[in-house]
């Protein structure tokens, strides 16, 4: 019997749990943690997903804090603000909304935030851990990804996983992560991207397909073996659906996968969560348990 893999469930389930041990830590610390997320320029979907955090930092008692700067900001202005926050002790995760406007170097800006308050898990010093088998912080997105098949008890060991998409915040990060060594890695990893030859035959050779590609409907039924777990990233805008949908063509699919996310509904919710979690380690690495 095909498995819906809901993240909005698991979400919440998860979210009661990081609730839990932040009133712990408020109890003995005397103080929330705290996240500060900052957007520069007014892109609606930046505007929705950051006012999705903020909401997820109150469900779990954190405190949260915005900082809106115009679209004309210029880099140094924005680094100002970094270097403010990275100096507030209050505060235990920085979020810069991505993309960035055009006149500000984005990996600068990322570089900026301490390590110790990188909770997306961007910087080169959190990637540099994840690469070598010491993670800090994971990117929320593939850290998501491997909660879902954790917590469906769906085996990651031994198991051939192909990653539709190579970006820096979901493809590449989500590789080394499920390579770890130890449950819950071990799995064989192959990445394909829009240079891969063949990527039909590709991902029929894979227990499970994580699609992350932004092409809506990409991965049709055909492109899977019989049984196998597909997991969709992509958010897509199509003019005639008034809800987002996948980069998995999720009608087809379901046909013959063993288990699917859906969109929405998947991946989005545990993003969030996983942003929640992050955030609570840092302010545990920042003032001890």
């Amino acid at each position: 019997m095909m498995q819906i893999l809901d993240g909005k469930a698991l979400a919440q389930t998860m979210q009661a749990e990081i609730a839990v041990r932040v009133a712990d830590f408020t109890a003995k610390h005397g103080y929330r943690p705290g996240l500060a997320a900052v957007i520069v320029g007014d892109n609606p979907g930046s505007q929705v997903y950051v006012r999705n955090k903020r909401k997820a930092c109150e469900t779990v008692g954190m405190e949260s804090w915005l900082h809106q700067l115009p679209t004309d900001t210029t880099q140094e202005n924005l680094l100002k603000l970094i270097e403010e926050l990275n100096c507030d002790a209050h505060v235990s995760g920085i979020l810069v909304q991505l993309p960035l406007p055009k006149q500000i170097d984005e990996p600068a800006i990322v570089a900026a935030v301490a390590p110790l308050k990188d909770v997306d898990g961007f910087g080169p010093e959190s990637l540099g851990l994840l690469m070598s088998g010491q993670p800090r912080f994971v990117p929320c997105t593939p850290a998501g990804v491997q909660q879902i098949l954790i917590r469906n008890n769906i085996r990651i060991e031994g198991q051939h996983v192909v990653i539709v998409g190579r970006s820096n915040i979901v493809g590449k990060p989500l590789a080394m992560l499920l390579l770890q060594k130890g449950e819950p890695g071990n799995a064989t990893v192959t990445v394909c991207h829009s240079k891969s030859r063949d990527i039909a035959a590709i991902t029929r050779q894979a227990d499970i397909v994580v699609v992350a590609i932004g092409q809506a409907f990409f991965l049709k039924k055909d492109m899977i073996r019989p049984g196998a777990v597909v997991v969709d990233v992509g958010i897509n805008r199509v003019p005639d659906r008034k809800q987002p949908v996948g980069d998995v063509d999720f009608d087809g699919v379901k046909e013959i996968a063993s288990a699917i996310t859906p969109v929405p509904g998947g991946v989005g919710p545990m993003t969030i969560t996983m942003l929640l979690h992050n955030t609570l380690q840092a302010a545990i690495l920042q003032h001890g348990k």
